[in-house]
């Protein structure tokens, strides 16, 4: 028997002289979308075609060992891709370039490239599956999270801040991070002695550091038993609790907010501002940075589900800022200083990827991180840098103030 490979990936089988021309009307149809920058694709009847080219923007090399990958970038989307790419039916030496491509050219792509059909409907129906109600936050939350603190600490800065940093000229990771501590604590424009609220406080860094050199009174909240035992051990000077922003019940000077809202959902968004509006003082301050998707493709991201969702972030949901504004500002919180730095998180994510790959290429992983969950991630660095480099998800932050 003919190996599988070679009957349906390379030139020389029936099938693949058959579908060839199927496949290349699949070609012309993101030629026609892509109106920044290049794909120079090897193909797997052996020709060389190159798509796009007719507007500046990277250019991304990629080889297509199987038409197979193509029908499942068209069927199934982003998730279809990453099947095909760990099944190793395509491969590119430029892989943030793929990413970068195929989000820049996201208006003139319209569909192409999302799950459609019944596989839009799978992955739907899957994702809804994992909501985040109070049952199932906790298990959404620990499931990318409770990964454990060996792992993240190889990998992370000193900080151990796993949300984007903030980068001023030539500034180290740690140094980065650093500024977007100070960012956080000058939008909540606190006095010494104030009450301070943290949702979502990830391994304690911000709490620590408002308490420590702000003199705050803290209480940081998470989900992950890893992140707030770490917390608890690295930063006395706050109050650590695994708790539910749903479930606090108190009144505080400031609220801060670090990456958490894309882990609540499209449906549970108001709930998340109501929280806020219940525990904040009249006049305080909440200072919150989210991470959001263009609002041009936000219909057709809620519709299904994306790679991320299904294989890193259960229940997940990128913040449409339109949408979010418009919740908030009805509670009566005003939206201000809002400030974007997509190009800042695209260099926090390759930083993350090269420490990542280091750590892997010196063998320093934990028992139990195969060789699958390695390639998974790095796709998953890949994925995110590719994206904020396109400009189809941003990162910003702004400061709520309750009226």
């Amino acid at each position: 028997m003919l190996d599988a490979r070679k009957r349906f990936g390379t030139g020389g089988g029936l099938f693949s002289r058959l579908a060839a021309p199927g496949f290349h009307r699949i070609l012309d149809r993101i030629d026609a979308g892509l109106d920044h920058g290049t794909f120079e694709g090897q193909l797997p009847d052996g020709t060389t075609r190159i798509v796009g080219g007719r507007g500046e923007g990277p250019t991304a090399r990629i080889t297509l060992h199987s038409w197979k990958s193509l029908l499942r970038l068209v069927s199934s989307g982003s998730i279809g891709w990453y099947r095909a790419w760990e099944l190793g039916e395509w491969e590119s030496p430029d892989m943030v370039n793929v990413f970068d491509l195929f989000t820049r050219n996201r208006e003139g792509l319209k569909d192409t490239g999302r799950a459609g059909g019944i596989f839009k409907l799978i992955a739907k129906a899957r994702h809804s599956g994992r909501k985040n109600d109070k049952m199932r936050a906790r298990q959404n939350i620990q499931y990318h999270y409770d990964l454990g603190n060996d792992f993240y600490a190889l990998w992370l800065d000193k900080t151990m801040s796993y949300s984007s940093a903030l980068f001023d000229g030539g500034t180290s990771l740690e140094e980065a991070q650093s500024n977007k501590v100070r960012a956080i604590a000058e939008r909540l424009d606190t006095q010494p002695g104030d009450a301070v609220l943290e949702i979502g406080c990830g391994w304690g860094y911000l709490s620590g550091t408002l308490a420590r050199d702000h003199g705050l009174k803290v209480t940081g909240i998470s989900l992950s038993d890893e992140q707030t035992q770490w917390a608890r051990e690295h930063h006395a000077e706050a109050g650590f609790l695994i708790q539910d922003y749903r479930d606090v019940d108190g009144q505080f000077d400031a609220i801060a907010s670090v990456e958490m809202v894309e882990a609540v959902g499209q449906k549970y968004w108001p709930e998340f501002l109501d929280a806020i509006v219940r525990n904040l003082k009249p006049g305080g301050r909440a200072a919150i940075q989210y991470i959001s998707i263009a609002d041009d493709i936000f219909e057709q991201y809620a519709a299904s589900a994306d790679f991320i969702q299904t294989y890193i972030f259960p229940g997940g949901m990128l913040l449409s800022e339109s949408r979010f504004r418009a919740l908030a500002e009805e509670r009566g919180l005003q939206w201000a200083d809002q400030q974007n730095f997509g190009p800042d998180y695209a260099e926090t994510l390759k930083i993350w990827r090269e420490r990542f790959d280091a750590v892997v290429e010196q063998g320093k992983l934990p028992a139990g991180f195969d060789e699958h969950f390695v390639r998974l991630w790095r796709y998953y660095l890949t994925y995110c840098e590719g994206g904020f480099r396109g400009g189809g998800i941003d990162v910003g932050q702004v400061t709520l103030i309750k009226d």
